[in-house]
């Protein structure tokens, strides 16, 4: 293969729309949480992955299960709970079967947040998506992020 091959030309044009159409989601959330909840994606995410814990086998998760379920290394994920947990959203306490883990959960405070930004996440995504679908270039992705939520997908957190 060389580097006018058309197979790698589709394949890089492939990767350049798929990272087009992230970044405009992305950014399109990012202006309705933060204007509306002052709140970023990445602190979203955190708070929507922490609400999924539960009490029972494997139901909490540690700091790396978090940072990858969030898209983010270790230390920029601790550094995001400290900064939440400081704004009364996130509250850290010691595995109790383990004191070496230390787990982290959504306050009420961050529930409530969460349960407000929520609906202005989900229309932002869907104003997102809508958008895109109209670029040619866009539309065949958008609709296998369309129809992925017809495909039962395993849970990422355990």
């Amino acid at each position: 293969m060389t580097a006018t091959d058309p197979a790698l030309t589709a394949l890089a044009s492939g990767w350049g729309a798929l990272s087009l159409l992230h970044g405009r989601i992305e950014s399109h959330i990012e202006r309705a949480l933060q204007s509306g909840h002052d709140l970023s994606v990445r602190e979203y995410s955190l708070l929507d992955v922490l609400s999924r814990q539960h009490d029972g086998e494997g139901g909490h998760l540690q700091m790396k299960q978090v940072a990858d379920a969030v898209v983010l290394s270790q230390s920029a994920t601790t550094r995001l709970v400290t900064r939440m947990e400081d704004r009364g959203l996130l509250a850290r306490y010691l595995c109790p079967t383990d004191r070496r883990g230390i787990y982290t959960d959504v306050t009420a405070a961050g529930r409530k947040l969460l349960d407000e930004a929520r609906p202005t996440n989900d229309a932002a995504l869907r104003q997102a998506l809508d958008e895109a679908s109209e670029n040619p270039e866009l539309a065949s992705l958008v609709a296998a992020v369309e129809a992925v939520d017809a495909v039962d997908v395993p849970a990422q957190r355990a």
